[in-house]
């Protein structure tokens, strides 16, 4: 368990990301999700993301509906605002935006603070629960200013008033991230895709401040959208195909880990926590073994000889800081 900055709101290193089980690229089926859900738990995972995108609110009712029978003191939950979900029946699916669930609702951007604390209201009822630990602001990429003049106060008015016990943002660049980290009082980021194996952008800015700051951030995407799983034809890069680039280098790496009897996903898994800053890892999964898999893989001791091989072949930065010793 570790704590996010100085909230107090503890997580576990390996975190559980639900926008697989709400049908990211591919249906899953409602017993599918529920054991996905339940094989972390029995893995020992304690901290759960959710957010009303991810399958227009099929993540959070499924989520909801699986931790309702857990001590709600024995986890921790976030999910996110920024985002209004409004009754469309217009018919289809929502597979332009990536999940295979029907379009019974339309995505509306809104960051405002009536906008705040109408996503958290209706989250709370597709939940079922009484609160969530943490709230983020997401993707605010096009709205910065109205995120950081109207969304981020209400946040903080409402961990003032007890609502919430954590705030923070989640998206999938580091420099706006840096922004919440150094301008606000934020007590944790998100930062999905730019702090893993294969892509370090955050250690630039983001990562240092945070540690400087003595808030938390926790890594998203540690897979780069599945490239450091199965670096193979149809692998994808940021929720799109891989560019050919990116396919060989990460083709590079998983032989390098394989020579030293590792497989590329563990060390993937274990990276980012080589830097004191990060306080959880998200991983998603769409079946209760891709659970346990990474839960075992996650347990696995790794050489210190495998991140010096990645340096040498010049796949890993130098000043990359890597993580020591095994993990219990």
């Amino acid at each position: 368990m570790r704590t996010l900055g100085r909230s107090g709101v503890p997580v576990t290193a390996l975190g559980f990301g639900a926008a697989a089980i709400a049908g990211l690229y591919e249906d899953v089926g409602e017993d599918g999700a529920a054991a996905t859900i339940e094989a972390a738990w029995a893995a020992g995972i304690r901290y759960f993301d959710t957010a009303p995108h991810y399958g227009l609110g099929l993540s959070e009712r499924r989520l909801g509906a699986a931790l309702r029978g857990k001590p709600r003191d024995a986890y921790t939950l976030s999910t996110k605002v920024g985002r209004l979900l409004e009754p469309h029946d217009g018919g289809g699916d929502d597979l332009a935006h990536g999940f295979a669930v029907p379009a019974t609702h339309r995505r509306r951007w809104d960051f405002s603070a009536d906008g705040v604390r109408r996503s958290l209201d209706d989250s709370l009822t597709r939940l079922g629960l009484d609160r969530v630990d943490l709230v983020l602001l997401h993707d605010p990429d096009d709205h910065e200013e109205q995120a950081f003049a109207q969304a981020y106060p209400a946040l903080e008015e409402l961990r003032s008033q007890g609502v919430v016990h954590a705030i923070g943002a989640g998206m999938n660049q580091s420099r706006m991230l840096t922004r919440f980290v150094t301008d606000t009082d934020v007590d944790a980021v998100l930062c999905a895709g730019r702090y893993t194996l294969l892509e370090q952008g955050a250690l630039e800015e983001l990562l240092p401040a945070a540690e400087a700051a003595g808030k938390s951030v926790i890594v998203g995407g540690v897979l780069n959208s599945g490239l450091l799983a199965d670096p193979g034809a149809g692998a994808r890069y940021d929720y799109a195909a891989a560019p050919e680039h990116l396919l060989r280098r990460a083709v590079l790496m998983r032989d390098v880990t394989r020579a030293h009897g590792v497989e590329l996903r563990a060390a993937a898994v274990r990276f980012p926590f080589g830097h004191p800053a990060v306080a959880s890892v998200l991983v998603g999964a769409r079946s209760a073994a891709q659970v346990q898999d990474t839960a075992e893989r996650y347990h696995r001791p790794i050489p210190g000889a495998l991140w010096n091989a990645l340096r040498e072949r010049e796949l890993l930065p130098a000043d990359a800081p890597v993580p020591e010793g095994h993990f219990a």
